[in-house]
């Protein structure tokens, strides 16, 4: 009886240890980007979409939105693509999807990119001056804007459409 209890706290320790280093890893790799929990407006900027529509943080106010930042290279935005559109579906479009392209050559890139992976909501062009205003440090990064245009949650990385959906249940 002894053994089994003491490989159960063995375990356990092991476990609470994986979850400290992922904790620490991921506050590390977050530390720069914009803070959620003091609700800042979200950083301004002016950009078309590939079909030629002015976009700004003015123009999503009254409807909480998620920018979601992306490179046409970057494998794990494609990967979150079909999550993204699952995510539409789910909120049935009481929340604004807004995807950003960074880091591209030309704006065929980022056609291509959104016909290749269906994205379900306006694809704008950003510019180097966006990834600085919201800090970018990778992609795909994404922030949750509530409907006073402020940042009520952010993140980064793979994201699922049932996560993404909880970070926007309580904006």
């Amino acid at each position: 009886m002894r053994h089994s209890s003491s490989r159960w706290l063995r375990g356990l320790a092991e476990a609470l240890l994986i979850v400290l280093v992922v904790g620490g890893v991921y506050a590390w790799q977050s530390r720069d980007m914009l803070p959620a929990n003091q609700r800042e407006l979200a950083p301004h900027f002016e950009l078309v979409d590939l079909e030629g529509r002015a976009w700004s943080p003015e123009t999503l106010r009254g409807k909480p939105a998620v920018i979601y930042f992306f490179a046409p290279w970057c494998s794990v935005c494609a990967a979150s693509a079909p999550q993204l559109r699952w995510f539409q579906r789910l909120t049935h479009g009481s929340i604004e999807l807004l995807f950003i392209g960074l880091d591209w050559e030309n704006p065929a890139e980022l056609m291509n990119y959104a016909d290749r992976h269906q994205l379900p909501a306006p694809v704008l062009a950003g510019t180097s001056q966006t990834a600085r205003d919201y800090r970018l440090r990778g992609y795909p990064t994404y922030y949750v804007i509530d409907a006073d245009g402020r940042i009520a949650a952010r993140d980064f990385g793979f994201t699922t459409a049932i996560g993404l959906w909880l970070r926007t249940r309580f904006i």
